[in-house]
């Protein structure tokens, strides 16, 4: 089992930026793809983003595109969200998650979970 800690959340304006990270502990972090989801208030959890163990291959949902970027450091076992023009409808938790392929992530077969990280974006 993977433990995924995320970090990074918090409250920011409209049109600002934040950047989470996901520290992983296990050894053999480069053998897992990652990826983010998020869910807002009175919403299901969605899908946001993923990355595969070696950032070849990289996935986006429609909403983030061009604005969020996934990327991951295996010398360091985390994987970030680097969150641009952040949006109210961007508020939510975010959550950390690891499956055994980036296409995997995005349909939702995700092995482990983190806690979350609560995004907040004024207006």
């Amino acid at each position: 089992q993977v433990q995924l800690v995320e970090s990074g959340g918090g409250l920011v304006q409209a049109g600002g930026s934040l950047r989470l990270s996901c520290a992983a502990s296990v050894g053999t972090f480069d053998t897992y793809a990652m990826g983010w989801f998020r869910q807002a208030p009175g919403k299901e959890r969605e899908f946001v983003s993923a990355i595969s163990w070696s950032g070849g291959l990289i996935y986006y949902t429609d909403s983030v595109k061009g604005r969020f970027t996934i990327s991951r450091d295996n010398a360091k076992n985390t994987a970030y969200l680097q969150m641009n023009s952040l949006k109210p409808e961007d508020t939510a938790v975010y959550y950390c998650a690891s499956a055994r392929s980036a296409g995997e992530v995005r349909v939702g077969a995700v092995k482990d979970w983190g806690q979350g990280t609560q995004v907040t974006v004024s207006l």
